[in-house]
């Protein structure tokens, strides 16, 4: 059984920093993708940014050059730091694990979600 546990987030000011972290237990994701997406009721799903079984990751437009996902392998644990943070990145951010598709991650299993909230 996959299950991704979740962690981090919470309020921050306009241009500050938070991190969200993800262990997941029961996946291995050898041929597929692990990611980060964002989305609450009132916004539409948006893939975050997605790292790859060979390490690399591509990131949203919205995000590229502000956030970043890495993992510590001996910790088991998959990172999203969020730096130079905007009102408009408050959202619900879920991790994900799943299978890749070109340059993209299909989930097929959730975090139970962090929220981020960016105010002054």
């Amino acid at each position: 059984q996959v299950q991704l546990e979740q962690s981090g987030g919470g309020s921050v000011q306009p241009g500050g920093s938070l991190r969200l972290s993800c262990v997941p237990s029961g996946y291995t994701y050898s041929s597929g993708c692990m990611a980060w997406f964002r989305h609450d009721p009132e916004t539409e799903r948006e893939g975050v940014g997605f790292i790859f079984s060979d390490g690399r990751t591509t990131y949203s437009p919205s995000v590229k050059g502000r956030f970043t996902i890495s993992e510590d392998n001996s910790k088991n644990t998959l990172y999203l730091h969020m730096n130079s943070l905007k009102p408009e990145d408050s959202d619900m951010y879920y991790c994900a694990a799943g299978v890749r598709a070109d340059d993209g991650c299909v989930p097929h299993y959730w975090g139970q979600g962090s929220r981020v909230t960016v105010s002054s």
